[in-house]
């Protein structure tokens, strides 16, 4: 959460606001919320989930890090866009649309195989995906809106936050 936290700036007031991805938002944190409702000391940890936590912690890291510096002053919590708003297409939005909520799955999931065992670890996951596709569908609209064909292009290119995933 610290590139949230640490390169959030002033951003100017959004024109457009779509405030029901506020909902997407609720179910990931009920995801999240359902990771600590195991008992997960009561369990030992092989070594491969530790290790599968670890590569979707670094990952989740890395594309958080850099979403966040790429989107400079356009990321804000609301789905949005500014008078300035501009379509990002470099760094990790070469490989997603989305880098920032593959990386908040990416979290669940890191975070899941330290605390779940695998059924829950899908049952966890359920929210957080249809909380994740209420955001990319509204963020989708927003910016079809605004950048009509060259979006249409890019989202046709690229997929939504699973890479290579259509």
């Amino acid at each position: 959460m610290f590139p949230f936290v640490l390169l959030r700036r002033r951003t100017p007031r959004a024109q457009q606001v779509d405030r029901r991805a506020r909902w997407g938002i609720l179910l990931v944190a009920i995801s999240f919320t359902a990771l600590w409702q195991y008992q997960f000391w009561q369990t030992s940890l092989p070594v491969w989930r530790l290790a599968l936590a670890i590569v979707f912690l670094v990952l989740a890291d890395v594309l958080s890090w850099s979403a966040m510096r790429v989107l400079g002053k356009q990321w804000r919590v609301d789905a949005g866009l500014n008078a300035e708003h501009e379509l990002v297409m470099r760094g990790p939005y070469r490989i997603v649309r989305h880098p920032i909520y593959t990386s908040v799955l990416c979290l669940l999931w890191g975070t899941a195989f330290i605390l779940l065992p695998v059924p829950l670890i899908l049952l966890a996951t359920i929210p957080a995906l249809i909380g994740t596709e209420i955001r990319v569908r509204i963020e989708d609209g927003l910016l079809a809106s605004r950048f009509g064909k060259q979006f249409d292009q890019y989202k046709r290119s690229v997929s939504a936050y699973f890479p290579f995933v259509r």
